[in-house]
This record gives C-alpha cells, structure tokens and sequence, in this order.
C-alpha cells in the first residue's frame, strides 16, 4: 500500500482513538524520524509524548478556569524591590506545594494593595501547573454563596470541601454575623487537616475578634487556621497607589 495512503489510515484511526494530538502532529513526527533515523519505540514515543502535552496543556485549561481565580499572574510577575517584606526564600519554599501535600494552610496578612492576593493567585496556578484542584472565592462572596436558597448548606459544603486548595481572599473587610461565622467555622472544621487554605486579610490577629459576634468562635477558628500553617505578614505600600504615583496623580510622601 503507499505510504500516502498507510498514513491517512493511521490518521483517521488515531481521530477514532480520540488521540487528536497524535493525528495532528503524525505528518510531521513521521518526517523527523525518517530524516534522523529514529527507531520505532523512539517514534512512538514521540507520538505519545505531544498527545501527553496536549491532554495535560487541556487539563490545566480546564482546571484553571473552573478555580475562578480573578486574573492570572505568577511570582514572575511580583516586584520584590517593592515590597522587601516579602521573603524570595519563604515564597520559594510555598511554591514546591509541600503544604498542599501536608494539607497546611498559608495566611497572608497586610493592609490593602501590598500584593496578597497576587501571591494567592499565582500559588493557586502553581497548583493547578502541578496537577492539584484549586477554587477561589472572596469572602463576601462566599457569605453570599452560603446564603443562597438554590441548594442545601452542606451540598454547598461539599463543593468547598472537593478542592485540595481553597483560597479565600479578602478576610476582614466586613464583619460577619452569627450564620456566617458559624457557616466559615464549619468550613475551616471541615478542611482542618484534610485540604490546604490559602486565605488573606487585612486584620492581624489580634483584630479578629471584632469581625465575628464571639471572641470563643474568633478563637476557634484560628486556633484551626494555625495549626499546622505559614503566616507571611506584608509591609510597605499599596501597589495601586504606587501605579497613581507614577501617573503623576499622587504626590510622593514627604520624608520625616
């Protein structure tokens, strides 16, 4: 049979498969074995290899959109000489994931615009890269989420408790009445030891007992938060402010 034709059967047999990479790519891959003389296991490897790619390229397309992250940034992206708080070393340390592994949660602590969220994005990606589930809610919304009357409370429970990270930003912006702190109570309960928490916040410590209705459930909730977590606190100015400087719209702080 032709060599013409022996391929377009492969091909069409490939598309049977569902192995659309393979088809995609076979004309080509077929043409570099024969100009560097590969061997058939060496070929086939090949083959495999870009329908890998493709299915894990897809995979990462689909998780990433199903975590809702607000926008897609990396620590490639975060301007270190900006905010020295920040350390290279610790951020490092979080991006190999061992604290999803180990099921630990992270707190990013600072006031507003210092980059808390950015890092929470980009730790999110990095586990979504590495082949981890992650969501991502603000805490307004999830309060909202909870109190909808679509579905049952611990139908909703569950679909917060599927993903091995859950970041949770925004954290103290807004107090919280009695069914919400008992309803985010739960949910910290609930993934306690079982599934990672990335969550930031605006109030240090000290000041959470002002966003719930009792310093006992205030208490609680830390006291699961961080146990087994890192706390990365941030200090310096908000990126936003720093952009309007540039622009010409703030002036600069006179230095004491």
């Amino acid at each position: 049979m032709p060599p013409v034709l022996v391929e377009e059967r492969v091909r069409l047999g490939l598309e049977r498969l569902r192995l659309q990479r393979m088809a995609e790519v076979l004309q080509r891959v077929c043409e570099e074995a024969s100009r560097e003389h590969l061997s058939y296991l060496d070929f086939l490897d090949q083959l495999l290899q870009e329908e890998q790619n493709a299915r894990d390229a897809r995979n990462v397309e689909i998780k990433t959109r199903l975590a809702r992250l607000p926008y897609h940034k990396t620590m490639a992206d975060f301007d270190y000489s900006f905010q020295p708080s920040v350390d290279k070393k610790h951020i490092a340390e979080l991006l190999t994931l061992r604290f999803i592994e180990q099921a630990e949660n992270v707190l990013l602590l600072g006031p507003p615009g210092v980059g808390k969220t950015h890092i929470a994005v980009a730790l999110a990606l990095e586990a979504i890269t590495k082949g981890y589930t992650a969501y991502f809610v603000t805490m307004q919304h999830l309060v909202d989420y909870f109190a909808e009357r679509t579905d049952p409370v611990a139908a909703k429970m569950r679909v917060l408790l599927r993903p091995k990270l859950l970041v949770i930003d925004e954290v103290g912006y807004l107090p919280l009445d009695r069914q919400a702190a008992n309803w985010f109570f739960e949910l910290v309960s609930r993934r306690y030891e079982r599934g990672s928490i990335i969550l930031t916040s605006n109030k240090s410590y000290g000041d959470w007992a002002s966003l719930f209705p009792e310093v006992a459930i205030a208490s609680a909730i830390l006291d699961r938060l961080l146990h087994h977590s890192t706390t990365i606190n941030i200090r310096g100015e908000s990126y936003r402010l720093k952009d309007k400087r540039r622009a010409g719209l703030l002036q600069k702080p006179e230095s004491a």
